[in-house]
């Protein structure tokens, strides 16, 4: 975030070979490209355009690019595609803001955090203007062995790392960080760094390391002897091999690059910092009333729409002298239906938690316990997030709406309390309540998700019969219901071992399916948060 360790880093920044240029996220194709100067082409009588920010190679310098919009992420992707330009992302959001779009996650080259770094160590070791004159220089003189490169993209598809720009990327840190220290070839400490910088963020998954015991090679038979050493093969021996790293070392350097809490959301199954859904607001609305401004749109003045009266004379500025030339005897500008530009605005609905808890068995006061604590840790962050939660609660024969959408705390613990269970497991019913609210929450402009608790253990049909095949047949049925209503869902396994039942269920619902066997509220809470956020 803005301070004066950010400050001091983009002090730096004119030391690179391309001027520097501030955008933001809300900037328009006008600024970006070019457009009609409506002051200069109304003063002169005769048609004036400004030259875009991307008119010639440039650093461009995105301040809070958390907010950066998918259209805008597009545009400066296909600029960083053009050879010249380069783009400094200034990330200024907490860890439940949207980040970068995904178009530039993937051509960005290196992620560098500056939380908690002194004011003091951002001069240490910094590279003088003469030194980086000297490293650009040496740079075409780098080498780096293609086994490094293949070396960097098996790391990176261990890492989850789909795309190819990654370990190229990294090819390209690596000769740069030996350029700086004055060498011609990359040595081991380059790779290191490159993972750290270029990987450690992209990372969708970090792969536990394999079995040294099963990794070890059998002892040589007695009777085989070592072979003689050969001083001219060793002597002869391929340079490259110094450079070799196991997997586990460059994967182990990606991990050290990130902090604790972005380890255990991988663990979860969630890719950090480039999932697409939305952080804690709700779906985006188009509107034409308030919110954010977005760039303005032709369209027709029907009552409901408001005109942007700049872009509309700059639609009509470079048609005047044709449409004068018809009609000599005009006076004032000749504004036609074609040249209406309509003002746009983009809102965020709030987003709902609807909680279905399994109420019934012996366990079910261990289970409701573990539910309303985290209702009431989900509900401590709704002011602050703008989040509603609703508790659904299935056992016996049904399901019941026990707590309505509601960002009262005081409400909510008034509702939980004494919540009783008991009786059997009516899993489909549950489904079906929570798809219903789901369903007419949305009505009323909400954004609903939907976290199901459950030992998966249903023996209740949904037309209250106990069938435990037929439970199971309709449990199916909900869950693909639930799929069809594309609502992001989250499938917690509450039973003493994980089921594959649960986890078919959770692939027809397209959920994520948690095996929680001994969830507390506080567990629960950090995993619906981020499941249902990825």
């Amino acid at each position: 975030r803005s301070g004066p360790v950010r400050d001091r880093f983009l002090a730096r920044l004119p030391a690179l070979p391309l001027p520097l240029k501030r955008i933001h996220p809300t900037m328009g194709d006008d600024a970006l490209y070019g457009g009609v100067d409506l002051a200069a082409t109304l003063s002169a009588g005769a048609l004036r355009r400004t030259r875009g920010l991307l008119a010639e190679p440039a650093a461009l310098v995105l301040t809070m690019a958390e907010r950066c919009t998918a259209g805008l992420g597009a545009r400066l992707a296909h600029a960083l595609d053009t050879p010249g330009h380069c783009l400094v992302a200034l990330d200024e959001g907490l860890d439940d803001d949207d980040g970068l779009p995904i178009a530039l996650i993937d051509r960005v080259g290196l992620f560098v955090d500056l939380n908690g770094i002194p004011l003091g160590a951002t001069d240490e070791d910094a590279p003088d203007l003469q030194e980086l004159a000297t490293a650009r220089a040496l740079l075409p003189e780098v080498t780096m062995p293609a086994e490094a490169l293949d070396d960097l993209a098996r790391v990176a598809a261990r890492l989850g790392i789909s795309s190819l720009r990654a370990p190229l990327l990294a090819r390209m840190a690596a000769r740069a960080s030996a350029a700086l220290n004055g060498r011609t070839a990359v040595t081991q400490d380059d790779l290191s760094l490159a993972v750290e910088l270029v990987f450690a963020h992209r990372a969708t998954q970090f792969p536990q390391p394999e079995d040294e015991t099963a990794q070890d090679d059998p002892p040589p038979p007695e009777h085989e002897q070592d072979p003689p050493e050969d001083d001219a093969e060793s002597d002869g021996a391929d340079p490259a091999e110094d450079l070799r790293l196991p997997d586990e070392i460059l994967i182990e350097a990606a991990r050290a690059a990130l902090p604790p809490d972005v380890l255990a959301a991988l663990a979860a199954g969630r890719a950090q910092r480039v999932a697409q859904g939305s952080s804690g607001t709700g779906a985006k609305r188009k509107g034409n009333r308030r919110g954010r401004p977005l760039p303005s749109r032709p369209g027709k003045l029907d009552g409901s729409n408001r005109i942007d009266l700049p872009a509309t004379l700059r639609a009509a500025a470079p048609w005047q002298r044709i449409r004068q030339a018809g009609k000599p005897r005009a006076q004032g500008l000749a504004i036609r239906a074609g040249d209406i530009r309509i003002k746009r605005f983009e809102t965020k609905s709030d987003r709902l938690l609807i909680f279905a808890v399994d109420a019934s068995g012996s366990a079910a006061l261990a289970r409701l316990a573990e539910a309303k604590g985290a209702v009431e840790l989900l509900l401590a962050e709704a002011y602050a997030r703008r989040d509603h939660v609703a508790l659904v609660a299935f056992r016996g024969s049904g399901a019941d709406l026990l707590l309505p959408p509601t960002r009262s705390l005081v409400q909510t613990k008034r509702r939980l309390a004494g919540l009783a269970g008991g009786g059997g497991t009516p899993l489909a019913a549950g489904l079906k309540a929570a798809m219903e609210l789901a369903q007419q929450s949305r009505g009323r402009g909400l954004t609903p998700s939907i976290a199901v608790l459950t030992d998966g253990r249903a023996n209740i049909a949904l037309d209250g019969r106990p069938d435990r095949t037929q439970a199971a047949e309709d449990a199916r049925v909900l869950a693909r219901a639930v799929r069809t209503q594309a609502t992001p869902a989250l499938l917690i396994d509450t039973g003493n071992r994980p089921t594959r039942q649960l986890a078919d269920l959770a692939a027809e619902m397209n959920a994520h399916y948690l095996p929680l066997p001994r969830a507390d509220a506080e567990r629960v809470s950090a995993a619906v948060s981020a499941a249902l956020e990825a």
